[in-house]
């Protein structure tokens, strides 16, 4: 019997084939791909660490110019920016008039001084009384004592008679009292009935002068008008003596000490040294801007050298970076190469072309950088904003910049 070779037909090469490709293609499907990821370096070198705050610029001596008392204030003719010298006249201030009494008031100013006169009169007649019986108590003492040293009378009647002239020029001392009071009554009386008039003013200008050498940093009122007593006119100061003010969240500040390095930015100028002279010790309490009441303290910062072009000024805007570490020699990783797996911190460091999770211990941080305690090599590079889609081992293309 002959044996005849087999020949496959069309369709099983055809089923043969379509599988081939098929496991072929699922075999790519599900082979893991490369993932592009960013890269960073694990590095050695120095690593700050500080906390930031919104803070503005203040002048340390403010004079502040109000005015002594009520009054009709001239044009003030010094401007905004000005320089001024220590006693240099900066306003003029012309005494108001008093008031102009209604009828009823008048009249009752008009009682009142009727009154103050009739307790004057009275207070005279008391004290010409009081020096009258004064006069003749003297005279009675001088007949007792001649009549004592003849004789004619005992001690106790000199005694007596001493006794009666000390009471009459008490009497005579406490009457004129009552006479000067009353007086004084009727004085005020008439000067409320009658105030001094526009002739009494003339001479009254008075002259308000700057307490002490600078700027003129705000002019409160600049047209003549009339001012209260008080009344905030102008400031004065050295706007090239600031200090900052920042506010820092009280949790922060309370990390601060006085002499910790300070870098103040975003002025509109370049980077200046500050150094923390004080934390104030009481705190406030103030709402973000995302509505979320936070507890804040003023911070008070130095400045260690004016800018250069001294455009710095009173009530700038700055950025305060207040120093609480510092190392010269650090393991450090970029914060975002940083995620927590299982409450510990992790990486995705890059061994070959795959991309390896790996637990770390990191110490101090930054808004950048991070110190890395254990875990990592310097020279390690490591995924930069790992994707949750990245797993261990995985493969990886570097992202090419």
């Amino acid at each position: 019997m002959t044996i005849k070779p087999f020949k496959p037909g069309f369709r099983v090469v055809f089923w043969a084939g379509a599988s081939v490709l098929l496991a072929a293609l699922l075999a790519y499907a599900f082979w893991p791909k490369a993932v592009l990821v960013d890269v960073g370096q694990v590095t050695r070198g120095e690593l700050v660490v500080d906390v930031r705050a919104e803070g503005r610029t203040r002048v340390r001596d403010l004079y502040v110019i109000t005015a002594p008392l009520a009054g009709h204030l001239q044009r003030i003719g010094n401007r905004t920016g000005e320089a001024v010298r220590k006693g240099d006249v900066v306003a003029v201030l012309d005494p108001s008039e008093s008031a102009l009494l209604d009828p009823r008031t008048r009249a009752e100013a008009k009682a009142a001084l009727a009154a103050a006169t009739a307790a004057l009169n009275l207070a005279q007649a008391q004290l010409t009384e009081a020096e009258a019986v004064k006069v003749d108590a003297a005279r009675d003492a001088e007949r007792t004592r001649v009549l004592f040293e003849r004789q004619v009378v005992s001690r106790s009647a000199i005694d007596k008679a001493a006794m009666n002239l000390d009471a009459a020029s008490a009497r005579v001392a406490a009457a004129r009292a009552a006479k000067a009071v009353a007086e004084a009554d009727r004085s005020g009386a008439r000067m409320r009935l009658d105030p001094p008039g526009a002739a009494g003013r003339a001479s009254g200008l008075r002259a308000i002068r700057a307490p002490a050498s600078g700027t003129i940093l705000r002019v409160h009122v600049q047209s003549e008008t009339m001012v209260a007593a008080g009344t905030a006119i102008l400031e004065i100061a050295d706007p090239e003596n600031l200090e900052v003010v920042a506010e820092f969240l009280s949790e922060d500040a309370a990390q601060f000490r006085p002499g910790a390095d300070v870098q103040l930015t975003g002025w509109g100028g370049q980077t200046l040294a500050g150094r923390v002279r004080t934390v104030e010790p009481s705190g406030f309490l103030k709402i973000s801007a995302l509505g979320v009441e936070e507890q804040r303290v003023n911070v008070v910062i130095d400045l260690a050298e004016a800018p250069a072009d001294h455009v710095l000024g009173d009530g700038f805007r700055v950025d305060a970076a207040v120093t609480t570490w510092a190392s010269p020699d650090v393991l450090q990783v970029p914060v975002s190469a940083l995620f927590r797996v299982q409450g510990d911190w992790s990486v995705f460091r890059i061994n070959g072309r795959r991309a390896q999770l790996t637990r770390v211990e990191i110490g101090h941080q930054n808004q950048g950088q991070a110190e890395i305690v254990a875990g990592l090599s310097a020279g390690d590079d490591v995924v930069l904003y790992p994707d949750r889609s990245l797993s261990d081992n995985q493969p990886v293309r570097r992202r090419r910049n």
